[in-house]
């Protein structure tokens, strides 16, 4: 990856950041601001509760992220201290099908919401466990890669012994 590509990425991870910071203060001031009715209000506190958290969810990811392009800048991805941030991503991820899960099951009982919104939070829940299974397989080939990585560099140290 390029300087300019992981320059690129950078950029959006702020512009990302910024934007669910800002959408966390919102969410926050709606939940402080009690005047509100409507047909959800008994579930106000759990909902916005959750979004907070699957925003947290994000965050985290995208700090992971930033996190290893610098490493992909610095070339030193393809070492154990990888796999550190690639283990938060993959615990972000299913902590957020959760939370999925759970905006589903406090938006489920009643006839506020309909059947079709919760069968739609069941299949986003769906698949953000799949992006979990993705970054997982994902983190086997990187260690396939690290292993590789020891293994040249233990040949190259027999070699230049021999030399």
């Amino acid at each position: 990856m390029g300087n300019i590509a992981v320059l690129a990425l950078r950029a959006v991870v702020v512009v990302l950041l910024a934007g669910t910071l800002f959408v966390q203060t919102l969410m926050v001031a709606q939940l402080a601001d009690g005047s509100q009715g409507g047909v959800l209000a008994d579930r106000r506190v759990p909902i916005v509760l959750i979004v907070v958290l699957g925003i947290v969810a994000a965050q985290v990811v995208l700090v992971c992220v930033w996190q290893l392009a610098a490493m992909v800048r610095r070339g030193t991805v393809f070492s154990h201290a990888a796999f550190r941030y690639v283990h938060v991503v993959i615990g972000a991820f299913a902590a957020a099908a959760l939370l999925v899960f759970a905006l589903g099951v406090v938006l489920a009982p009643g006839e506020a919401v309909a059947p079709g919104i919760v069968l739609l939070l069941g299949g986003v829940c769906l698949a953000v466990l799949g992006v979990a299974l993705i970054v997982w397989v994902l983190r086997m080939l990187l260690g396939q890669a690290v292993a590789r990585d020891v293994e040249a560099a233990r040949m190259r140290a027999e070699l230049a012994e021999v030399i």
